[in-house]
């Protein structure tokens, strides 16, 4: 979790996986009595998304800016892009780039672009090292 974040469990429940950063600026939260926020391992939530009780599976990056609602799921290795809007319950297939407002599938990411999501999480446990041994 990165400066002016905030992760707002207060009336449902917040799971984050291993390895997981949420940049600056970022909304998490829940809705009462229907939806948690569940996040895999390995995802990278870029600065000033919202994430409001939705499911976001592994090694997805959420880019900047981006909303993700109430029971939206987002698969296995998925890229939401910049300022992209996911609706209530839409659903998010694995591999794919989904963007615009509201998001759609835009295509399938390429083997680099997915090799590009493990890396991305892999890069921010190096940032947080280096930040570590500087205070």
């Amino acid at each position: 979790m990165w400066f002016n974040t905030v992760i707002r469990g207060d009336v449902n429940y917040i799971r984050i996986g291993s390895r997981t950063n949420i940049q600056d600026l970022c909304m998490c939260h829940v809705t009462l009595e229907k939806w948690p926020l569940l996040l895999g391992e390995g995802v990278t939530v870029g600065h000033s998304a919202v994430l409001h009780g939705c499911v976001i599976k592994d090694y997805c990056l959420i880019g900047m800016g981006a909303r993700i609602l109430d029971g939206a799921q987002v698969g296995p290795r998925a890229l939401v892009a910049a300022g992209a809007v996911v609706r209530e319950g839409f659903v998010v297939p694995e591999n794919t780039l989904v963007a615009g407002i509201p998001a759609e599938v835009k295509r399938s990411l390429r083997q680099e672009e997915i090799e590009n999501l493990f890396a991305s999480a892999q890069r921010y446990v190096r940032y947080k090292n280096s930040y570590l041994s500087t205070i």
